[in-house]
């Protein structure tokens, strides 16, 4: 594989898209940079809704997936660089996304019946 031999440093990103195959970055200087989706997991698992809800970072410098907690530097990215992070840390976030977020505020059939029956005894008097 080879790599850009342009100054990465001055390397910003303009926009972003990601495919069912490919992370695809336009740089603000023209080129068009294309690597497998396979690189970056948490892309890679992330629904279509989360791939295109993206930040750039500071100028341009690197990428940002809120709901995915993914980031990514443009810097990275030319130099051909697929995600670093280990299995143990992609297997902790896997298991944080089958965690349903606020369950804790969810109410539960029995609070739900509790609320129920207050309403309909306020209403009931009147």
């Amino acid at each position: 594989m080879t790599t850009s031999s342009v100054a990465t440093e001055t390397a910003a990103a303009k926009n972003v898209r990601v495919t069912d195959r490919a992370l695809i970055v336009e740089l603000r200087d023209g080129r068009v940079v294309s690597v497998p989706l396979a690189w970056y997991p948490r892309l890679a698992e992330g629904s279509p809704r989360e791939r295109r809800r993206w930040e750039l970072l500071g100028p341009g410098i690197g990428i940002h997936w809120p709901d995915l907690d993914e980031d990514l530097s443009i810097e990275g990215l030319l130099q051909g660089l697929p995600s670093g992070e280990s299995v143990g840390s992609l297997n902790e976030w896997r298991a944080s996304r089958k965690k349903p977020a606020n369950r804790a505020l969810e109410p539960t059939s029995q609070a739900s019946r509790r609320t129920k029956s207050r309403k309909r005894s306020r209403t009931a008097r009147g």
